[in-house]
């Protein structure tokens, strides 16, 4: 491993096999200090097993996990310098907040004096500093929560690893604690690991996001970078919603291709890099970057079709048109001119249009 301090944890090429499963499939990856980074992924595409051979609850089959550029080996979970949060808080009943956040220090047989200021330090920091007396079936879900980050990060970990934390929480209260769990990060300043199969939180609270799908991680990048540019149609597909348009390539110019819908009907969109042409591509475009228009339009990518629902939700509406060869396009757009909502009915025949910019042709 080279300059290994300038990361908190990096993967040399592990692969994690249980039996004949490979649940992680030769992953490298590098997590800077201070980072909030976030592992993204369906069910079962081997992101908590990646956690947990961080945390050293499992061992690799093969590759190395190193944390603060040292080599962790075999080193059992007790003696690595991470923490975990799990999505069940497992907090003592018969304790309070107090004690909770203290058990572990007691452990390590820090001195009482120390104890009492580390824990009221830190749960000053997660906003508990008056509920130190309370027991956790007299918390919210939230609060518990805020208690379970509090008992690991008064360890004073290199690393937080946190599996699926809000995944217990309701929708209004996950929302409000990922603003908080990101300004907490922020505030310690020291690495967080997050996994997640929410796409909404993992783009809310991520430095940089790892996609991964059947234990390969497929893309890292930034939030918008991962968005705006997913290079498989799985990252397209899963971080957000996205139409396609199935068809041929029957033009390549520079980074450009022009795509064969269906006789007669062409697109154009960002070619990937070893595109060629006559393969069977699917141009993939975001809802939001698509236009409605009742007006009959002509030019690049503009397609006609007609209006088959229509889905109000406050900031947003939402239609979905199907084309002459019934393919459905759901087209997002913000309520900033009412006066759409007024124009376009059901059944209308309506013009739909993007830019090159916002398509891409993907042949996988």
């Amino acid at each position: 491993m080279t300059n290994g301090e300038e990361y908190a944890v990096e993967l040399s090429d592990v692969v994690k096999r249980f039996n004949l499963v490979t649940a992680v499939n030769h992953i490298s990856l590098k997590i800077k200090d201070g980072e909030f980074f976030s592992l993204l992924g369906p069910s079962g595409c081997g992101k908590t097993t990646t956690l947990r051979m961080i945390a050293g609850f499992e061992m690799p089959s093969s590759g190395q996990v190193f944390i603060g550029g040292k080599s962790q080996g075999y080193l059992p979970a007790y003696q690595r310098p991470v923490n975990t949060v799990f999505q069940q808080y497992a907090l003592f009943p018969h304790m309070n907040v107090f004690q909770n956040v203290a058990f572990g220090l007691e452990m390590q047989k820090v001195s009482k004096a120390d104890i009492k200021r580390r824990v009221k330090e830190v749960l000053e920091m997660v906003h508990l500093g008056d509920m130190a007396n309370r027991r956790p079936k007299q918390l919210s879900g939230g609060q518990q929560q805020r208690v379970a980050l509090a008992r690991a990060l008064v360890n004073q970990p290199k690393v937080l690893l946190l599996d699926e934390p809000l995944g217990a929480l309701d929708l209004k209260l996950r929302k409000a604690m990922q603003v908080e769990l990101k300004a907490l990060q922020e505030r310690v300043g020291i690495t967080f690991i997050y996994v997640t199969h929410d796409q909404e939180e993992a783009l809310t609270m991520s430095d940089r996001i790892g996609v991964m799908d059947r234990g390969k991680l497929l893309q890292v990048g930034t939030a918008h970078e991962v968005y705006e540019g997913p290079r498989t149609r799985f990252v397209s597909d899963f971080i957000g919603e996205t139409n396609y348009l199935d068809g041929h390539v029957s033009q390549i110019d520079e980074e450009y291709c022009q795509v064969l819908l269906e006789p007669d009907m062409h697109v154009w969109a960002n070619a990937l890099p070893g595109l060629q042409s006559g393969k069977q591509v699917s141009v993939a475009v975001r809802p939001e970057k698509m236009y409605i228009n009742m007006d009959p339009q002509e030019g690049f990518n503009t397609l006609q079709g007609r209006v088959q629902n229509i889905i109000y939700t406050g900031s947003t509406t939402t239609f979905q048109v199907e084309l002459p060869s019934n393919t459905q396009l759901m087209v997002r757009q913000q309520n900033i001119d009412p006066s759409l909502l007024t124009q376009v009915k059901l059944g209308d025949q309506v013009s739909v249009s993007w830019s090159i910019a916002a398509s891409k042709a993907f042949s996988d």
